[in-house]
């Protein structure tokens, strides 16, 4: 019998030392500043990378680290507007940025470099067909369309006569690659191309990168805030902190003996599929008060360092080779105990175990929705109307107290199913029953769009308490459910513009639970943020779960977040629940092949990861039968003309009559896989 197979994974070997005798860019002593309102901020400080002809380069670091200043540098992409002033060395390509006259950068831009963006939407011109974009940058359709069949674009001579929003945000990023890959460039910079990507996109993403390098021989620097996605496919990492670089190395070294504190952190803070779910997420400090401009005087590090010694308040370590015990001497750390950190780790025990749950029981549940279906009016490609099948059957409940996870790729139905559950979506068909008004509240991926722009933390706080409450003790209540969230009482005067990602969305959370209510509903609240800070954010919801008894419904892509956040994770595809069981025995046994192939895709440091084959089919003409099957390693002919609802399956041989353990799946091979 045929059995379900993951997608492979390669290790990439340990390049050693890289030869840097003809490197494709040079920074050497780089500082950059930029001016604001008349003010004048230093940005990067001292920063020293080279990037060796047909070598990947991760550049990893929080937001603010300078990480995008850098590579808008190195593509001649300050804006003007800003004033940049340029200090030290900045040669790409043969050339040196800081003298090069407007016109020959335009040219190598054209022609010697290429950049891949975050967001292909503010990148791409949205009144143009992709095609002419591509061609535009390629010389002639012919050739756009044979660069856009290279990076994978199904059917590109229709693809051609796409406008951007006619594609998805997969499809989208390979245009962008497209574009750099016209001219054969020397040097490409993607910055942040997978944030807030699917796994399985990220996957086909990065395997795309690693292939450009491969076929044309370019350099490539990526750009991203999460260390196991430049684990993937970078040959070295450089990893960033307030404007300078703290430490690199090759990838084994970095991932193995990590030499500086921050660099310990990030890794500390990435969630995995082996996490710890018996103990908080571990994560770096918070940002001391009055630091964040700290660039000289001493480590910029130190406020949120657990090794910090007398001398890191005194001077600012230069960036020196270290003796790791790893045979390479092209590890560097900037850091006054460089060699001993990486022997200290990050002990997750020495954070006190969680305490249990509260036992709710199973009795009447608290959502209980029956054979969802819910339809959209659109517009296809060719500007006709059609109906786009957003939700297809659904049946689901939540339990008192329980968290459930959502996930599956863009499109699956996974944030029209909370809109129905949170009764924001009128238009469907079907059942669900559940809590309204205050007993029910939303948190949505983007903190920022979902807080008034012009009200302070104390307005958004206030306007949420009862009719009739007096001012004392609004005011009382606003403090207490701040400091729930971790965040000081000077913040009640802020606006949301004066407030970090990670801040807006503690104060989401805090408006959403200061009239705590029975059901907490999230949608991708954690998708853009920072790995810390998304620990922290992930271990807040998990205290209110315990102190409050909130039940959870969290929608995600990443699997690894529904497995900390969620007892029971709901598997979505096209529209459909294809499996729903126990967070551990969804991710330790999938048993549908969709589920699999999420679980493979997750980024795992130090393999490249084969992304999952072909599109997700459209919502717009989905196929017969089992929607998967187009993709599926391991259907019958049977799949292409059957619809199984979910049902009950074993798992190791378990009885399906354990109603705790219960395990469904939507699929003819069921306990098969």
């Amino acid at each position: 019998m045929d059995v379900a197979v993951p997608p492979s994974t390669k290790t990439p070997p340990d390049p050693g030392p890289v030869r840097t005798a003809d490197p494709v860019a040079r920074l050497q002593g780089l500082d950059v500043s930029l001016e604001r309102n008349g003010v004048r901020s230093p940005i990067l400080h001292g920063v020293d990378l080279e990037v060796g002809r047909g070598e990947i380069v991760g550049v990893v670091g929080e937001s603010g680290s300078g990480k995008s200043v850098m590579s808008m540098a190195m593509l001649g992409l300050l804006p003007e507007s800003s004033r940049p002033r340029i200090d030290g060395t900045l040669e790409v390509a043969g050339m040196d940025l800081r003298t090069a006259p407007p016109a020959r950068l335009r040219e190598a831009r054209r022609s010697r470099l290429g950049v891949v963006f975050q967001d292909p939407m503010t990148s791409l011109n949205p009144t143009m067909l992709v095609g002419r974009q591509v061609a535009e940058k390629a010389g002639s359709p012919q050739e756009a369309v044979r660069l856009m069949r290279a990076v994978g674009i199904p059917q590109p001579e229709r693809r051609y006569r796409s406008y951007p929003h006619e594609l998805s945000g997969g499809l989208r990023q390979r245009v962008m690659i497209a574009m750099a890959l016209a001219g054969r460039p020397e040097l490409v910079v993607a910055d942040e191309p997978t944030t807030a990507l699917d796994v399985t996109v990220q996957a086909q993403i990065l395997r795309l990168l690693a292939d450009m390098r491969d076929e044309i021989g370019c350099s490539v620097v990526m750009i991203t805030h999460d260390l196991g996605v430049a684990a993937q496919v970078a040959d070295r990492i450089a990893v960033m902190y307030r404007g300078r670089i703290v430490e690199t190395g090759t990838t084994r070294q970095v991932l193995e003996h990590p030499q500086h504190p921050y660099t310990l952190g990030l890794l500390g803070s990435r969630l995995s599929l082996d996490s710890d779910r018996s103990r908080p997420l571990w994560s770096l400090p918070a940002e001391a008060a009055g630091t964040a401009g700290a660039a000289s005087g001493g480590c910029a590090f130190a406020s949120r360092c657990r090794f910090a010694v007398e001398a890191c308040a005194e001077g600012v370590p230069t960036l020196d080779e270290v003796a790791a015990g790893d045979g390479h001497a092209e590890h560097r750390a900037a850091c006054f105990e460089s060699g001993r950190v990486g022997d200290r780790g990050v002990s997750r025990t020495l954070l006190d175990p969680l305490p249990p749950l509260p036992d709710h029981g199973r009795g009447a549940p608290l959502i209980q929705a029956a054979e969802l279906e819910c339809t959209f009016q659109v517009r296809d490609e060719h500007g006709r109307r059609a109906r786009l099948g957003a939700l297809r059957g659904v049946t689901f409940d939540l339990q008192p107290g329980e968290s459930v996870a959502v996930v599956g790729e863009s499109g699956s139905g996974k944030s029209t199913l909370l809109r129905v559950a949170g009764h924001l979506e009128k238009r469907f068909t079907g059942s669900v029953r559940g809590p309204r008004g205050t007993d029910i509240q939303m948190v949505f991926q983007d903190a920022g769009s979902s807080l008034t722009p012009w009200m302070t933390v104390r307005e958004v706080l206030h306007e949420r308490l009862p009719r009739g409450t007096d001012r004392a003790e609004k005011e009382s209540r606003a403090r207490a459910i701040l400091d729930r969230v971790g965040l000081p009482p000077a913040v009640l005067d802020a606006i949301p513009g004066e407030l970090s990602g990670g801040q807006r969305q503690r104060v989401v959370l805090a408006r959403a639970t200061i009239v705590p209510p029975r059901v907490l509903l999230c949608d991708e609240p954690t998708s853009a943020l920072d790995v810390s800070v998304a620990a922290n954010v992930l271990n807040l919801i998990n205290e209110m779960r315990r102190e409050l008894g909130i039940a959870v419904m969290f929608v995600t892509h990443d699997l690894a977040v529904a497995r900390i956040v969620g007892d029971r994770i709901a598997v979505m595809y096209l529209g459909r629940i294809v499996e729903v069981g126990r967070a551990e025995d969804v991710i330790a046994r999938p048993q549908h092949p969709y589920t699999r192939n999420l679980v493979a895709a997750v980024p795992r440091p130090g393999t490249i990861v084969e992304p999952l084959p072909g599109e997700p089919a459209s919502a717009l003409d989905p196929p017969t039968g089992c929607a998967f099957h187009p993709r599926c390693p391991v259907a019958v002919p049977e799949c292409s003309s059957t619809v199984v609802g979910i049902q009950l399956t074993a798992v190791d041989g378990r009885s399906t009559a354990d109603v705790a353990r219960r395990h469904e799946v939507a699929c003819l091979r069921r306990g098969e896989i």
